[in-house]
């Protein structure tokens, strides 16, 4: 019987590292990405620096919920967020290089993270005389908003600017959300750079994983899913943007990842079995 030639360690080990960063690669284009908070806009929720693991493929089957939190590409009328410098050396580009081919890299500049507040046909103002947001008519109580995070009421509205926590209704349009970060006195959003198209979704950030002091999931807050059994999303215009990939693309990487799973479990497992042979 023919017995198939060993590998030399220093051969197996370099295949291994190769299937782990296809592996990496793979999970996140297609279903987890890390992405590394730029600016004190989702305080206390988010703090900066941390980094949280944003699911890339929800969104492919679904429209995100009001509550949610998201990463989106902002439009040309967002300002950027990520103000601080950046190293332009031979080795901070190629380690940022390596970091977006496996997930764990800087945002861009366009790249933000905010709360869904409005979707398409909601009425979204601020404020009613609890000082608190409106959708629809109906104030919400945000449990995440901290203490002293909140806009003045008596900030006067100045246009272009989100330093006021007044603004006017705004009817979300068909194919677009409303958000906002949890820290009304930094966040530019919405209020003052208009919505989103849904289309630009990136995914929704479901859990903070570094530090893991902070590890901590982000579940839709109760408020918002009372609110969404009385008020389901209108349906307004034209249907909204179709979906960004075919969800049978995401669901048929599975046994690939699967199979790359296993081949580099294997690989091990035979290296640690030829180690313990020679020792």
């Amino acid at each position: 019987m023919l017995r198939r030639k060993e590998m030399p360690l220093w051969q197996e080990l370099p295949l291994l590292l190769v299937v782990a960063f296809c592996l990496a690669v793979l999970i996140r284009t297609f279903l987890v990405q890390a992405f590394y908070i730029p600016s004190g806009s989702m305080q206390k929720t988010l703090e900066l620096k941390d980094r949280v693991l944003v699911n890339k493929v929800v969104y492919d089957m679904r429209d995100p919920l009001r509550g949610e939190i998201v990463v989106f590409r902002g439009t040309d009328n967002w300002a950027p967020e990520v103000t601080e410098p950046v190293s332009n050396t031979f080795g901070a580009k190629l380690g940022r290089t390596v970091g977006d081919l496996v997930g764990v890299s800087r945002p861009g500049e366009r790249d933000f993270i905010k709360r869904v507040i409005g979707l398409p046909g909601d009425k979204v103002a601020c404020c009613d005389e609890q000082g608190r947001i409106t959708v629809n008519g109906i104030g919400i109580d945000e449990p995440y908003i901290a203490d002293g995070f909140n806009s003045d009421l008596s900030q006067p509205v100045i246009a272009g600017q989100c330093t006021s926590r007044k603004f006017a209704e705004v009817t979300v349009p068909a194919g677009q959300m409303f958000v906002m970060g949890d820290h009304r006195l930094v966040s530019q959003d919405a209020r003052c750079q208009g919505p989103v198209p849904i289309q630009n979704v990136i995914g929704r950030a479901f859990v903070t994983v570094w530090p893991s002091s902070r590890f901590t999931q982000h579940e839709i807050p109760e408020v918002w899913k009372q609110f969404a059994k009385d008020h389901p999303t209108a349906a307004i215009g034209p249907p909204g943007p179709q979906p960004r990939q075919d969800p049978q693309v995401a669901g048929s990487l599975f046994p690939l990842l699967l199979t790359a799973a296993l081949s580099a479990r294997s690989t091990m497992s035979f290296v640690a079995r030829r180690r313990r042979l020679r020792a």
